[in-house]
């Protein structure tokens, strides 16, 4: 992947790339979008806990296709409120700390999800050879 950041476009306002060049022939993995539930059935109260057990299923999904945070070319989130925005973009950097190229990215602000206790949802599209 190659990252695509003109210097004439302002820069991003957090880690993320404005595009993202995928190769020609590769693989895409596609997730649903993943809610903070944890094994145990149980919804952490805050968004970065449950943004972090997203992003954990998300790599486990990306593990499945022989994959890793690092071929994650998008990342699109949701959030029921913009106090929930900084403990999610928290996770999300942790998720893509060791990351060379930074997938695009899009955070959306929503009314709500399918269980008054969900705060964050996280999807992703990722690519490899």
């Amino acid at each position: 992947m190659k990252a695509l950041q003109p210097d004439t476009v302002a820069p991003p306002v957090a880690r993320y790339s404005h595009g993202v060049e995928i190769p020609a022939g590769n693989r895409w993995v596609r997730t649903a979008g993943q809610l903070g539930i944890a094994p145990d059935g149980s919804v952490p109260a805050d968004a970065r806990s449950q943004a972090e057990i997203c992003f954990g299923n998300i790599a486990v999904i990306l593990a499945e296709a022989d994959m890793h945070a690092g071929n994650v070319c998008h990342v699109t989130a949701y959030v029921t409120d913009r106090s929930h925005m900084a403990g999610y973009m928290q996770a999300r950097d942790a998720f893509l700390a060791d990351v060379y190229v930074l997938p695009t990215s899009t955070l959306l602000i929503v009314s709500g999800f399918t269980r008054p206790e969900f705060v964050v949802e996280v999807e992703v599209w990722a690519t490899a050879p």
